[in-house]
């Protein structure tokens, strides 16, 4: 066991005290207004990056830069050459970039791309991108791999799943996480949109997701179809349209995951995994909260179901 692991181990367990908690988000969903929202935001632990007067994907995104920030340091204690898997679990903030340049490319207004620093793998050539077309050749030469399509969407889809991928196959500890994240991404396009799935995009599944679920045209069929480690998702929903519902379910395994990895002794990386889980998990439920606020806080009409949906 050697200090360094120590060091980070311990600094993840404090760092994971740097969130607002099921009580702090409630509160900040309670809000009649998003201002108000942000000013409660802007004396917590995410103060470093939400500001007054920032409009609601403003906040959102400087909500998600602070969980950046907080990786960031993690990385910055771990012994040198071994924080790899925490730039692979960084890696949405990467797709997150790619996103937002997409939207350029389109004519969009982006928002600004989150600071990686060490945590990037390719963002600085991929932001170099000037087209859809040079973005899909730029990404087959990465670790990303081909996304086997030049349209937005379907590079973002491909990028996610790419992304679960790396995951899957880098951070044994999150293997879960990472395929039920590709059931969810695959779920609503082939359940929701019935649009036929590009062939490359279908086979970044097959390791995760196996190849029966592209027949099936049912929920119910469609887990079936799933590999047994890949159904728990969807275990709380009965019809495709609550698929949001199950989303919140994804997000309530990571966090008790989160918090059992936590309590691993030092000297490892599953404290650290950890943070980052129960971190990214509070981060999620700030956003969603933040959102109620916009619509009037949880007393407006339907907001206590969507926060409690989350919470």
């Amino acid at each position: 066991m050697s200090t360094s692991w120590v060091a980070a181990s311990v600094r993840a367990r404090a760092l994971a005290h740097r969130r607002i908690g099921g009580a702090g988000t409630r509160e900040l969903a309670a809000s009649p207004t998003l201002e108000r929202a942000l000013t409660v935001l802007a004396d917590s632990p995410y103060g470093r990056d939400v500001h007054h007067g920032q409009s609601l994907p403003e906040g959102q995104h400087a909500v998600a830069s602070t969980l950046l920030w907080h990786i960031r340091v993690l990385a910055g204690w771990l012994p040198r050459g071994d924080a790899r898997f925490l730039r692979v679990l960084a890696g949405g903030f990467e797709v997150a970039n790619v996103d937002e340049r997409l939207r350029e490319i389109a004519g969009g207004a982006p928002e600004p791309p989150f600071r990686l620093g060490g945590l990037s793998t390719t963002w600085t050539a991929l932001a170099g991108a000037t087209s859809a077309e040079q973005m899909r050749t730029l990404l087959a030469r990465s670790v990303w791999g081909d996304p086997g399509v030049d349209n937005p969407d379907g590079i973002r889809l491909a990028m996610r799943l790419a992304w679960a991928g790396r995951v899957s196959a880098n951070v044994p500890r999150a293997r879960a996480w990472a395929v039920g994240a590709a059931t969810l991404m695959i779920a609503r396009p082939h359940l929701l949109d019935d649009r036929p799935m590009p062939a490359s995009t279908a086979l970044l599944t097959t390791r995760l997701l196996g190849t029966h679920w592209q027949e099936s045209r049912t929920l119910a069929g469609f887990i079936d179809s799933l590999p047994t480690d890949a159904r728990w998702p969807l275990a709380s929903i009965d019809d495709p349209v609550d698929l949001w519902r199950a989303e919140a379910s994804w997000w309530a395994r990571v966090a008790a995951d989160g918090f059992a990895l936590l309590r691993q002794p030092v000297g490892s990386p599953d404290p650290v995994i950890g943070a980052v889980a129960v971190l990214a998990t509070d981060a999620w439920r700030v956003r969603a909260a933040l959102e109620v606020a916009t619509r009037g806080g949880i007393s407006a009409p339907g907001g206590l179901e969507a926060f409690d949906a989350v919470a």
